[in-house]
């Protein structure tokens, strides 16, 4: 209790109030159970925050819910695995679950300069993968940062190979479950999978089954949106090839065929509208086929590969079932097998994939050969890789630039691209606490 001088001090400074609290004890007693009943509430519903989730601005500022804790802790792990992995080189990470690693590499004394992309699809679950064409229109051209800033996309390297005159890829593409192109030689493709925020891969030869039917005939179709490879061949075009179909081939015709129907059979090419389709074929083919009016057309993918959301074709193999694996001969690449600026791509079961550039044909990096880099990819822990169109078309963009050494410091304008963008959910996901 308090003397009588201090009592008068308080009574006159504070107030009667709080010098008779200060007199009283039982009733100093209640206060402070009450002020500890309210900090402990205070620290109760501190905690609760924290251990919620909390809002994060992105690149594309779109707002998700993360755990941050969870998130922090696998990125740290996953910059500490790769700075162990790639011990001695250069390594950043631009974005949550990506690293970019930049290495010079010597074989036989020459020197060789790599980069690297490893990212991680279960450290960052957000990350998008698709193959990516120049424009709405196949017969097209543009550089790896022009198609990577139209779809900003935080990485970007070219894709598949394409005819240089007119841009048209050379290979299976498929995007958003839409096939924009069919497969040469049987050639080797990635099949992307896309369920909710899981993403997977898997690695085949490309092969699609196509099919033209009317009610008393059926067609088969050798490709789609393809150059012609063989006279006696069927081809199918869509109006994402262009204005015009092709020409037939000789002594041939084009079908057109619109919500179904045949509208016409010309000898000549024909100008699409959006969603037509031409049949093109022999004399006899095609005038057969067009007796009957209605036309129904199906496109299938093989058994293994059904339910892929994107596919993306190349050659060759570079490495399958963890081991190297590179064939060119069967895939008709024989032409590529020397030194030369590479590109290529990779995964493995981990969440891990792959993105890879080798400058070449300079002084400074002389370029590697398939085998060479198919080692690079099984050693730098790829369970299926594949190699990219090469050569002056290798180019890889991260964050805004250009950062191999890339003819003209931009690459050629290429007709495909494989894309990496970070998309955010429009409806929160939220971890539990």
């Amino acid at each position: 209790m308090l003397n009588s001088q201090v009592n008068d001090y308080y009574r006159n400074y504070f107030g009667a109030y709080f010098a008779d609290y200060l007199k009283d004890k039982e009733k100093q007693d209640t206060k402070l159970n009450y002020i500890m009943i309210f900090f402990i509430i205070c620290v109760l519903l501190a905690s609760l925050g924290i251990s919620r989730p909390i809002f994060a601005k992105t690149d594309t500022e779109r707002i998700k819910v993360v755990n941050t804790g969870q998130e922090i802790y696998l990125q740290k792990n996953f910059e500490e695995n790769i700075k162990n992995k790639y011990s001695g080189s250069h390594i950043t990470f631009p974005y949550t679950g990506v690293a970019h690693i930049k290495q010079i590499k010597y074989i036989n004394s020459k020197p060789i300069k790599i980069n690297i992309v490893e990212l991680n699809t279960k450290v960052n679950p957000y990350l998008k993968i698709k193959p990516q064409t120049a424009s709405d229109k196949l017969n097209s051209k543009r550089t790896i940062r022009r198609i990577a800033q139209r779809e900003q996309s935080l990485i970007a390297i070219n894709g598949g190979f394409f005819k240089p005159a007119s841009g048209v890829p050379l290979g299976a593409l498929m995007i958003d479950g839409k096939v924009l192109t069919g497969p040469i030689y049987n050639r080797v493709g990635i099949a992307i999978y896309e369920d909710n925020d899981n993403i997977s891969f898997k690695m085949d030869n490309i092969n699609f089954d196509i099919k033209a039917y009317t009610e008393n005939n059926t067609l088969i179709i050798d490709n789609i949106n393809q150059p012609r490879m063989l006279q006696s061949y069927t081809l199918l075009y869509t109006s994402d090839w262009g204005e015009y179909s092709p020409p037939p081939p000789k002594n041939g015709y084009n079908m057109l065929i619109r919500e179904s129907e045949i509208i016409k059979i010309s000898a000549n090419p024909i100008k699409m509208e959006n969603n037509d389709l031409v049949i093109q074929g022999s004399k006899d083919k095609i005038s057969n086929f067009g007796k009957e009016k209605q036309v129904k057309i199906e496109i299938n993918l093989q058994e293994n590969l059904q339910g892929a959301t994107h596919i993306i074709g190349a050659g060759p193999y570079l490495v399958k079932d963890s081991q190297v694996y590179v064939d060119y001969k069967e895939q008709k690449l024989q032409a590529i097998s020397g030194k030369n600026p590479r590109s290529a791509i990779g995964f493995n079961n981990n969440g891990s994939f792959f993105i890879v550039t080798i400058d070449g044909r300079e002084k400074a990096s002389v370029g590697m050969t398939l085998y060479e880099l198919a080692k690079l990819m099984k050693n730098i822990g790829c369970e299926y890789a594949m190699n990219f169109d090469g050569g002056s078309s290798s180019a890889m963009y991260i964050k805004g630039r250009i950062v191999n050494n890339a003819v003209n410091s931009e690459g050629i304008p290429v007709s495909n691209a494989l894309i990496v963008n970070e998309i955010n959910p429009d409806e929160l996901h939220i971890s539990s606490i």
